[in-house]
Parts: structure tokens; sequence; C-alpha cells
């Protein structure tokens, strides 16, 4: 399904597989209109299977057709041929685009498809803290791999795929004189910046401009994350930390991540009493809208660095709690401790709590 609006020969393709991904490419392109004249973009969604990311995807796409730019809506994983069609269906406008933005250099899908392109400008906007392991594995001319994974062994999809994805950090690489440019829009630190990759700060002007300021209320309301999901923190003793954060801190709501698992989120919701919200937008635009609590509650994950910028102003304070190691589980890759400390250290603006509080 495609929908045009506003200027249907745009040469920026953007490539959204997340509401996180589209919300950051709305972001920059409110910061970059109308100096750099990406005011108006063809934004592709490569459709995931999950159905409280697509939802939340379709509400992110009505947003983003109410700020005039065209939105493609791919089922891109409808299938076997899937794929085939939807690679197809794009290659055209790959080959025509001046300029690329894309909100996961780690996805297959991404990875494959600028193979094709010709664009002389690349984009990468905020994937969360996958942003982070990102550039510094640019800068480190490694092999992209996510953080929770990095470690282990490839496996045979992986190494199938190697000569795609080292394709694809050759495109991601700039090249001297303007060839090929390479930019990252992000609102996570970002200390060692590859040669010749420019990086802007995303300062979420678009959602402060867009909602609230959001009504306050009296207590604290709690930040879900997925580490369980991804097989970083053991179930129990995060259900323990969750339960020991809300009775510390007098937290009475959850925010579920959207991969959260539906088994997890029923037993948060019997064994600590909180009431359990699916948000249906990213939370950054949910805390914006209001209501929210005085004090937000995070462990370390993309929403310590974007809900202060979110928020600034209003007064909510975010407070973040630290992973403590006895919670991984034996499968953490041996990236994951360190790399969760950093997401907690390098964070601006938040109140850092100790992993004993959440005992």
């Amino acid at each position: 399904m495609s929908t045009r609006a506003g200027n249907a020969g745009s040469r920026t393709l953007a490539f959204v597989e997340s509401p996180v991904q589209l919300l950051n490419v709305l972001e920059w392109a409110h910061a970059h209109t109308p100096a750099s004249g990406a005011g108006q973009l063809t934004l592709v969604v490569l459709s995931p299977v999950d159905p409280m990311t697509r939802g939340q995807l379709r509400r992110m796409a009505g947003l983003a057709r109410q700020e005039g730019h065209e939105v493609r809506w791919e089922e891109a994983r409808g299938g076997a041929t899937a794929p085939f069609r939807t690679v197809g269906g794009l290659t055209g406008p790959l080959r025509r685009a001046d300029r690329v933005v894309i909100g996961d250099p780690f996805s297959r899908y991404v990875q494959l498809l600028l193979t094709l392109t010709r664009a002389a400008e690349l984009v990468v906007v905020d994937d969360g803290t996958a942003t982070m392991e990102f550039v510094g594995q640019l800068a480190r001319a490694e092999r992209l791999v996510r953080w929770h994974r990095k470690g282990g062994r490839p496996g045979p999809r992986d190494l199938l795929f190697a000569p795609v994805s080292a394709s694809a950090r050759r495109r991601l690489t700039p090249v001297e004189g303007g060839e090929r440019r390479v930019a990252v829009f992000s609102a996570m630190p970002i200390p060692d910046v590859p040669d010749g990759v420019t990086v802007t700060a995303n300062d979420f002007a678009w959602t402060r401009a867009r909602f609230g300021p959001p009504r306050i209320t009296k207590g604290a309301d709690l930040v879900g994350t997925s580490l369980v999901e991804t097989g970083v923190v053991d179930g129990d003793r995060y259900v323990d930390a969750v339960r020991g954060l809300a009775k510390a801190h007098g937290a009475t709501r959850y925010f579920a991540h959207r991969r959260e698992s539906s088994e997890k989120l029923h037993r948060l919701a019997v064994e600590t009493g909180l009431q359990i919200v699916r948000p249906d937008l990213p939370l950054e635009l949910i805390a914006r809208r209001g209501p929210v609590g005085r004090t937000v509650l995070s462990f370390p994950s993309t929403v310590v660095h974007t809900l202060p910028l979110a928020l600034a102003g209003t007064g909510v304070r975010v407070a973040v709690c630290d992973v403590d190691p006895e919670w991984l589980t034996r499968h953490a890759s041996p990236r994951a401790r360190g790399f969760l400390s950093g997401v907690t250290g390098s964070a601006r603006d938040v109140h850092r709590l100790s992993a004993l509080a959440a005992g």
C-alpha cells in the first residue's frame, strides 16, 4: 500500500522497521528543513510480523502523512516470496535516490537494499542504543553485529550473508572528495566518530513542538525493557527488580516495551500489582502527550537518553537503575555487561540508582 503526499518525485528514500526509527526519521526531516531540501521524503515501511510493532507503525505512518511525507507500506515479510517482491519493487527508487536514510544498519533487509543504491549521501538515524555500537564498529572497521550477540560464533546464516553485510559496511563508509557522504543523526552519546562521518544531535524538537506539555502526576512510572526477551537478563531476576523498584518509588504504571512477551507482562501484573500499559506510540510521544509521572524509572535503554530531551522543561525526573551482573543469563554475550554499563554511565540529565535499590 502506498499513500502519496507532497512531492511524489522526492529523491530522499527512508527505510524503517520500527516505530522509533520512524519517529527519528521525522525528527531528522524536521531538523533538516528547509536548509538541505529534506523536508519531504518517501518513507518506506518494511513491515515486521509482530502485531504490536505493526500497530505502532501504522499510527506513526499516519503522523508522517500529516507532515506531508509519502508513505509506502511494504509487507516485506508476508510470505516466502515477499522479499523478492519488495526488493524488486524498490530497486528503481533506490537507483534514483540521491539520499538514503536508514534506521537500522544491522538489519539484513536494509543491508541488502544498500547494495542496490548509488546514493551519494547515506544517513543513519537512531535505532536506540544500537546506534552507539554501530558507530563504534564502523570506526574500528569491524563486521556489523548487534551488541547482545557480539562475542558469539557466527551461525550458518551469518556466514551465508557475510558478503552482503561486508558490502553494506563499505557503503556506510565515507569516500573522500564527497563521492559518498555518511551522516548520523542521534540523541545517543557518540565519543568515537569515524573519519568523514558527520554527526548531528537529535534534540527531539519535532516531538516537543507537536505534543504537550504533559500533565504531570504525583506518582512514578516504570519503563519496561526487552532484555529478558533478548536473552540478556534472567526473567526471575527481572521480576524481582521491577517489584523492588515499584515498592521503593511508589510506581503504579508499567509501560511495556513492544517486544515484551504477554506471559512476562501477565506475571508482572500479578506479582507486582503494577498497571501494565501497552503504548500505541513510541514512549517519547506518550510521555510528552501525558499524563506522566513526576519520576520515570528505567533500566539501561534508549529512553534514558531520549526521555530527558523529549521532556525538557517539564520538571519530570528520569532515573535509571543499573543492571546487576548477577541478573545476566549464562547466555548473555561477554559484551553485554560493559555495554549496559556504558548506556547508563553516558546518559545525561538522569538520576542513577544502584541495582541494590531494586533488590
